[in-house]
């Protein structure tokens, strides 16, 4: 099996859609030979800001001289993205070679007339599998969907559960109320492991506490409060917290200093579990971090931004950047969104920062929100907008109807930040 095989063979699985649960996941690692057990992880589970707690966490780890497997979705720039180890996406040879052995054991489950197993069990299964046969010594990895239910919550051998902002998303899906989505997360947290947890509201700590507690695990909040801003801008950030001193962080905003803060919590945790993790280890991991896709500057003429904010919260998060940021400038945006998400709440955040918006039509064409659809959503709003045919279209005609001192902000989801990133970075230098 060639890459390109392999990957027509995982868009061929992924028409058959998800379904929660670990049954099928566990009859497919029993196949081939439980390769997580062999693992050991760091469990991240969340609504926004996990991948930044991941990118920062994996970094210290690195520089610390733990071999550091990651696995992340959804990705930016590249399906390899997904798995990782010590920053470097996996080699196409050696994921073509994993997917073919983890496509055999699936279908020796179909044959047995077991249920067949999801795109992203499979994926899952190749996580664990690339990651044992390379000897990883810690795996760092994200929850897919929620928690309990999720395919990566087959693990058994978990050092630290970790949780970042919870908040509502994936509604009727993981739950309807945001008790029943923090139940669901919950989910991760095994007995014995560590827990650190951003600060939460006050009923999602509870949450967070009782599950901790009944499986008599330590439970550590991150205090983002303590954290000493000594310079801020849209490239980056310096902060002093506790005895780790003053450190630099290439993601901007306060929500980055409350993910690098929960990650410093991790390694505070992880030095008492016996991890050796230098102070210069945390600074010169740290200030490595890269997260394509997070207020992410991606073109200076005009200033064009790159932002996944695909839920409400994260929009709100957004909107605090601009206002810190991009303060006095015109913005025009350009936004796609899923139609599963809450469009109209991220729309009414963002609009009262938009001069003019462009709106697309996402490349998954069955979750897509019609750009129809989200054209009139801004303009209830009062934002002048347009529909654009293609993405790199929409891009175009903002950057030109943008001057110089003003802003392009992308946003709306991560699934086609990759195909703007790309195409705006070869347009650097020259004239839109």
């Amino acid at each position: 099996m060639l890459y390109e095989e392999a990957r027509v063979y995982l868009d061929h699985v992924s028409k058959y859609g998800s379904v929660l649960g670990l049954e099928s996941i566990k009859g497919l690692l029993r196949e081939l030979g439980n390769p997580q057990n062999k693992l050991t992880f760091i469990h991240i589970a969340g609504t926004n800001g996990k991948g930044s707690i991941l990118a920062c966490l994996s970094c210290i780890l690195k520089e610390a001289g733990y071999k550091t497997g990651r696995y992340i979705s959804p990705t930016v720039m590249d399906y390899r993205e997904r798995f990782q180890i010590d920053g470097e996406y996996i080699g196409k040879e050696e994921f073509a070679g994993i997917t073919c052995k983890v496509k055999a054991a699936s279908d020796r489950m179909i044959r047995a007339g077991k249920t067949p197993p999801t795109v992203f069990e499979i994926e899952t299964a190749i996580a664990f599998c690339y990651f044992a046969e390379n000897r990883c010594d810690v795996v760092v990895m994200e929850a897919g969907l929620g928690g309990l239910l999720d395919a990566t919550n087959v693990v058994e051998n978990t050092k630290v559960c970790i949780f970042s902002s919870i908040s509502m998303d994936h509604m009727g899906v993981i739950g309807n109320t945001l008790e029943e989505i923090a139940e669901n997360k919950a989910g991760i947290i095994k007995d014995g492991a560590a827990v650190v947890s951003a600060p939460q509201v006050q009923e999602v700590q509870k949450i967070l506490e009782d599950t901790a507690e009944k499986c008599g695990c330590r439970y550590h909040v991150s205090s983002p409060k303590d954290a000493v801003v000594i310079e801020s801008s849209a490239e980056g950030q310096i902060f002093s917290y506790g005895e780790f001193g003053t450190l630099t962080l290439s993601l901007a905003g306060k929500h980055q200093i409350e993910n690098a803060v929960t990650a410093l919590e991790a390694v505070r945790v992880l030095q008492k579990e016996g991890f050796s993790i230098s102070p210069e280890a945390v600074k010169t991991g740290l200030s490595r971090v890269e997260w394509p896709g997070r207020f992410m500057i991606i073109g200076k003429n005009p200033l064009i931004i790159a932002d996944g904010a695909h839920n409400a919260d994260a929009a709100r998060r957004l909107a605090e950047n601009v206002r810190n940021y991009l303060g006095g400038k015109k913005i025009t945006a350009v936004a796609g969104i899923f139609k599963d998400k809450e469009y109209q709440k991220i729309v009414e955040i963002m609009a009262p920062y938009l001069s003019r918006a462009y709106t697309v039509e996402l490349p998954d064409k069955n979750r897509t929100l019609g750009k129809e659809e989200l054209k009139a959503e801004f303009e209830r709003q009062g934002v002048l907008a347009e529909t654009a045919e293609e993405i790199q279209d929409a891009v175009k005609k903002a950057a030109e109807h943008t001057k110089s001192e003003d802003a392009v902000l992308v946003f709306g989801s991560l699934s086609y930040l990759g195909e703007v990133i790309s195409y705006v970075q070869g347009k650097e230098g020259k004239k839109w």
